[in-house]
């Protein structure tokens, strides 16, 4: 499940991921996300964290919290870099994280390490 409020940067992750062989299911909207993980029940949340209207930090301390969700790996992506940030992001519950701009090598790899095969 791909989280990212930006169209074109959520275009790109799904399409790396299809191409990849991964079934996408992409998320616009920071309120929608915990009801369509319970739906989908994704193998991993890549979790934009500069969402409108909601802070990725909080879907992600929410998903941990839910008995439905708490087992699914969440790869942060962001444009939070600053110093404390990633450390803020994993202690929330995120078990990657990576800040954008994202180049597409480490960002598969980051998926495949997350991700059992």
């Amino acid at each position: 499940m791909v989280v990212e409020d930006n169209d074109l940067n959520r275009k790109l992750f799904c399409d790396v991921l299809k191409a990849n062989g991964f079934e996408v299911e992409p998320v616009a909207d920071g309120e929608h996300v915990l009801e369509t993980a319970r739906t989908t029940s994704p193998d991993l949340i890549i979790m934009d964290i500069q969402l409108p209207g909601v802070s990725g930090v909080d879907l992600i301390v929410a998903a941990k919290l839910d008995d439905a969700l708490k087992e699914i790996p969440v790869l942060a992506v962001t444009a939070f870099a600053g110093k404390g940030d990633e450390e803020r992001i994993r202690s929330a519950g995120a078990a990657g994280y990576l800040s954008k701009p994202v180049s597409i090598m480490p960002f598969m790899n980051a998926v495949k390490e997350l991700l059992p095969i």
